[in-house]
C-alpha cells in the first residue's frame, strides 16, 4: 500500500503571542540574517516552502499601539526576492492583500519573483475586513466585508489574465533574424468587472511555473469555497485530529464542482511543536513556553480584547473580574481574534474559568491555544504521519516560537524519522514549488483548450 507523502512548510512568526521574544536565544525579527537562517534550515529539511505573513497596520489597544507589533513587518516580496539569492529549491510564499493593492502591480511583482527564483513563487491571497486597516490607503473603508471575497476572486482572475497575456514561446532571442520577442506573443489584456477595470499590456514574461502557487487562508464558508475553486494550498487553523478530518473532508468535497481532483488542493494546518528527550520533559517545556508566550501583560490585553473594557487594574494572577463586558465597539483594533461574537466568547471563558478554577493568566493560556505536537522526536513524527495518513491534513506549516532557530530541532530530529518512514522526501525531485507540492505547471489558457 502506497503511503501518503507529508508536505512541510515553515512560517516566519514575527513578534506576536507565538514568539517568545524575551528568550535569550531569540534574535532580530527584521534583520536579514534571521530570515536567512530560518529559510536555510527549512531548505536543509527539504521543506516545500517558506511563508511570510503580512500586516498592513500596527494593531492598537485602547487607542495605543499594541507593543508586540512595534517591530513592524517587512514587506514580504522584498524579503523573499532577497532570499531567492541564498536558497536554491525552497518555495517562497508571500502574503499579499487583495483589498488594498492593484492586480497589475501584484502580478508583476509575483511574476518577477517566480523568474528570480527559478519557479518557486507562491502568493497567499488575503483580504481585509475593516476600515481601520483601510485608513492607511486611499480607499480606506470603501469595501463592505461581504464583498471582500468577490473582489479577491476577481483580483486573482485578473492577475491570471495578465500572466497569460504572454505566450510561453514569446521570447525567441533570435540574433540571426534580429528578433527578440514574437510580435504576436504579447496580447493586449482587457478586464472589465465589478471591482476592477483595466487594460493595456503586461511587461513581464510568463514565469517558469506558468502561475505562482496560490495559497488561501480563509475558514469561512466563502473562504472554503474560494480555496476549492482557485487555491493550490489552504493554510488551515484546524490542527486537532478530528477537527482536521472534518475540515479536510468538507473542503476536498467541494473540488469536484470546479472540475478539480482532491490532490489539486493541499490542506496544511498551522502548527507548533515542542520536543523533549522524554514525554514528561516535553510536557514541562511546553508549559514553560506557554507561560512565556502569555505574559501577565498579554493576559490582560487578551481579556480586554474580549471584555471591551480597560482592565489594567485587574490582577492577572487573580480570578476573572466581576465586571460585565462591553460588547459595543471594543478597545482592540486590527486583531482578528477579537472579531465575531464576543458575548459568546466571554460566556465560554467564564465557564472554563469556573470549572477549572483558573486565574486570568491561566485562563488565557488555556483558551488561546497550545503547542500542537508535544513529545519525543519519535512521538511527534508519528503524530505528523497519523494526520496525513488518516486524511486530517496533507502536511503542516510549522510556526516556531523562537526566531530564527526554532526549526533546528524539527529538521535535525523529526525530519529524519519521517524520511525513515518513507513518507517524506530525502531530496528535492524538481526545481519548482509546484514540483514539491506534486502540482502540474499551469498551461497557458490557449494550450489548455487544445
Amino acid at each position: 500500500m502506497t503511503r501518503r507523502q507529508v508536505h512541510l512548510a515553515a512560517h516566519f512568526p514575527g513578534v506576536n503571542n507565538t514568539t517568545v521574544w524575551a528568550d535569550p536565544r531569540s534574535k532580530s525579527q527584521i534583520d536579514f540574517d534571521s530570515f536567512v537562517h530560518l529559510a536555510r534550515t527549512a531548505e536543509r529539511g527539504r521543506f516545500d516552502f517558506f511563508f511570510l505573513a503580512e500586516g498592513l497596520r500596527l494593531r492598537e489597544l485602547k487607542g495605543r499601539i499594541h507593543d508586540l507589533d512595534v517591530v513592524g513587518r517587512p514587506e514580504s516580496l522584498t524579503v523573499l526576492s532577497a532570499l531567492a539569492a541564498v536558497t536554491s529549491h525552497l518555495g517562497l510564499a508571500a502574503t499579499v492583500n487583495s483589498t488594498f493593492n492593484e492586480p497589475y502591480e501584484v502580478a508583476r511583482r509575483l511574476a518577477t519573483l517566480d523568474h528570480l527564483s527559478g519557479g518557486r513563487a507562491a502568493w497567499n491571497v488575503v483580504t481585509s475586513y475593516d476600515a481601520f486597516t483601510g485608513e492607511n490607503f486611499r480607499r480606506g473603508g470603501y469595501l463592505d466585508e461581504a464583498d471582500r471575497y468577490t473582489r479577491a476572486a476577481e483580483f486573482l482572475r485578473t492577475a491570471r489574465e495578465l500572466w497569460d497575456s504572454w505566450r510561453p514561446d514569446t521570447v525567441v532571442a533570435d540574433a540571426g533574424r534580429g528578433e527578440f520577442v514574437r510580435s504576436d506573443g504579447i496580447e493586449t489584456f482587457r478586464h472589465q468587472g465589478r471591482h476592477i477595470a483595466i487594460e493595456g499590456r503586461f511587461n513581464v514574461p510568463r514565469g517558469p511555473q506558468g502561475h505562482p502557487v496560490i495559497i488561501q487562508a480563509g475558514d469561512s464558508e466563502e473562504g472554503r469555497e474560494f480555496a476549492a475553486s482557485d487555491a493550490d494550498v489552504i493554510f488551515s487553523r484546524h490542527s486537532r485530529l478530528e477537527e482536521g478530518r472534518a475540515f479536510y473532508k468538507d473542503v476536498k468535497a467541494r473540488l469536484a464542482k470546479y472540475g478539480r481532483r482532491p490532490d489539486d488542493l493541499k490542506i496544511l494546518p498551522a502548527v507548533t511543536y515542542v520536543l523533549g528527550d522524554t514525554e514528561e520533559e516535553a510536557a514541562e517545556r511546553a508549559a514553560e513556553i506557554r507561560r512565556a508566550q502569555v505574559s501577565p501583560q498579554t493576559a490582560i490585553a487578551f481579556l480586554e480584547g474580549i471584555w471591551g473594557r480597560d482592565l489594567s487594574d485587574v490582577d492577572p494572577d487573580g480570578p476573572l473580574p466581576d465586571i460585565e463586558p462591553d460588547f459595543s465597539e471594543g478597545v482592540s483594533k486590527g486583531r482578528a481574534q477579537f472579531r465575531g461574537d464576543r458575548r459568546a466568547t466571554a460566556e465560554q471563558w467564564r465557564e472554563v474559568a469556573r470549572q477549572k478554577r483558573l486565574t486570568v493568566r491561566e485562563l488565557v493560556i488555556e483558551v488561546t491555544g497550545r503547542q500542537t505536537f508535544v513529545g519525543t522526536a519519535r512521538t511527534v513524527a508519528d503524530q505528523i504521519d497519523e494526520f496525513v495518513q488518516t486524511e486530517a491534513a496533507d502536511g503542516f506549516i510549522f510556526v516556531p516560537h523562537l526566531t530564527p532557530g526554532g526549526l533546528d530541532d524539527l529538521v535535525d530530529k523529526v525530519v529524519p524519522l519521517l524520511q525513515e518512514k518513507g513518507v517524506f522526501r530525502a531530496d528535492y525531485t524538481g526545481p519548482t514549488l509546484r514540483d514539491h507540492l506534486g502540482l502540474a505547471a499551469v498551461p497557458h489558457r490557449q494550450e489548455a483548450t487544445l
